[in-house]
């Protein structure tokens, strides 16, 4: 089935059809990892944007319910260049996918997990519309040259009727996704018994969690719009801001909880949670021309004089002028000198704009999180 892809610069692309059929629109981004794609359709952060791939050969080790990063998959689209996830046994060339031992068939993918499914049929059970055959070199140096923006993909319409749909859709960066995606019930994951940390649920990835509870941390998740006093009131001892979609000053109730806690409770902040942490203390955020999404992001630690590898998604970025006085940079990204760190000192606060949980991604900034419980002992002198 052919599938069109229109942007609201006036350009159309036509590929084929995967996943399901249908419409879906949003903020067109390439992500440059090699891997991952499950962990990418499920990252919460992702939520109101078509995802471009770079890499060419996507679904060729299909899907499990163990590389998922939240319930469902976030993303409203999926463009490819080429789809190895045809639940029939063949690839867009018609080729066979490898032999499955147990009963001489074959698949479409390859993984070692008993819950394996195609790429293809992943997609359909979720309904996302995705397209393949696309020329994505294409497609991603425009947006570098012009920056993200708005559009659509369609396996219903043309591309002239596209592109009149998307004059009347109204832009991504308009709306709260925050509340989209966050959890809409408290809930507590633990393991052991050491420090009690309340995560607010900006978008949050399984694994900044799973993080947290590995390192025997009990974790309280709490929705987005949930109040300071709510969380003053737990007992906690540290409190985590997660990750999550859209323009950070769209979240205004979750920048005043964030004001009144400093200096209250130990805070580490990632991704949406550092820009929030910097609205908070007075600072400003901006949104970059194309974002920094993907597996192998430089970034330089200005403590220690040392780089370190980081998985990156975002698209909004801290005004460095801005939290002069208010905040130390502590990392900067090493291919544009955009901050991707701070630390408060007097507050026990600090952030980054990675990701130190990866998924997908090297783990060089793990350390992080046990940082954050070191922190918080020191500061609560807690078990």
């Amino acid at each position: 089935m052919k599938a069109i892809i229109a942007l609201i610069d006036g350009s159309v692309y036509e590929g084929r059809a995967f996943g399901a059929a249908g419409t879906a629109w949003g903020e067109v981004v390439f992500n440059t990892g090699m891997t991952g794609y499950q962990e990418i359709l499920t990252d919460p952060s992702y939520a109101g944007q078509i995802v471009t791939l770079t890499y060419p050969l996507v679904g060729n080790y299909g899907t499990s319910e163990e590389f998922t990063e939240s319930d469902s998959p976030k993303v409203r689209g999926f463009i490819v260049r080429e789809a190895y996830s045809r639940s029939e046994g063949l690839d867009v060339r018609g080729s066979k996918g490898p032999q499955d031992e147990s009963n001489g068939s074959y698949n479409a993918y390859s993984i070692w997990t008993k819950e394996r499914k195609a790429l293809d049929e992943y997609l359909k059970r979720y309904n996302i519309v995705a397209v393949d055959g696309v020329d994505t070199r294409s497609l991603t140096r425009k947006i570098r040259q012009y920056g993200v923006m708005k559009g659509a993909i369609s396996t219903e319409f043309s591309g002239k009727e596209l592109l009149e749909m998307l004059q009347e859709w109204p832009d991504v960066e308009s709306q709260d996704l925050v509340n989209q995606v966050s959890t809409k019930q408290a809930y507590t994951r633990e393991k052991g018994k050491g420090p009690k940390i309340a995560l607010l649920d900006l978008g949050v990835k399984k694994d900044i969690v799973e993080s947290l509870v590995d390192r025997g941390a009990r974790v309280t998740v709490f929705p987005a719009v949930t109040p300071a006093e709510t969380i003053l009131s737990g007992n906690f001892h540290g409190v985590l801001l997660s990750n999550g979609p859209g323009d950070p000053q769209k979240a205004v109730y979750a920048v005043e909880t964030v004001r009144k806690l400093l200096g209250r409770i130990p805070i580490f902040g990632i991704c949406l949670g550092h820009q929030l942490l910097a609205l908070a203390l007075g600072g400003k955020t901006y949104k970059l021309k194309f974002g920094h999404r993907g597996a192998n992001h430089p970034v330089k630690d200005l403590k220690n004089d040392r780089v370190f590898m980081t998985s990156q998604n975002h698209g909004y970025a801290v005004d460095a002028a801005s939290i002069e006085g208010r905040a130390l940079v502590t990392f900067v990204n090493a291919n544009d000198g955009t901050v991707e760190g701070l630390e408060v000192p007097n507050a026990a606060a600090f952030s980054v704009q990675f990701h130190p949980e990866a998924s997908p991604g090297p783990c060089d900034a793990a350390y992080l999180f046990d940082k954050f419980i070191e922190l918080i002992k020191k500061r609560h002198r807690c078990e």
